[in-house]
């Protein structure tokens, strides 16, 4: 299992309850899928840097977990057929790029 860091933005065009449920969903599916949740951070309503969509906020949350390829591109699909989601980031933290001379 790698350790990995998502945010998701869910759209502001739900109430906050129904956002922090589809926010629920992500960890639910993760958990399905045998990964191991290690911290989570719900941000709330913030701007966006750029519009999105015609829209210029959303929720944002954030997942610290451990999981397999595997689980984490199965929750990758379900988030990207989600119409609450409007974006989301899965990266590995601690990945240094060596320079090359």
């Amino acid at each position: 299992m790698r350790r990995y860091e998502m945010m998701i933005i869910v759209t502001d065009q739900i109430d906050e309850e129904a956002a922090e449920a589809a926010f629920a969903r992500a960890k639910e599916i993760l958990a399905a899928q045998g990964g191991t949740l290690l911290d989570e951070a719900w941000w709330g309503r913030r701007k966006f840097a750029y519009e999105i969509d015609k829209r210029d906020f959303g929720y944002y949350g954030v997942l610290d977990l451990e999981a397999t390829d595997e689980a984490v591109r199965e929750l990758e699909r379900q988030l990207k057929i989600s119409d609450d989601i409007v974006r989301f980031k899965t990266v590995r933290p601690g990945i240094r790029v060596r320079k090359v001379a």
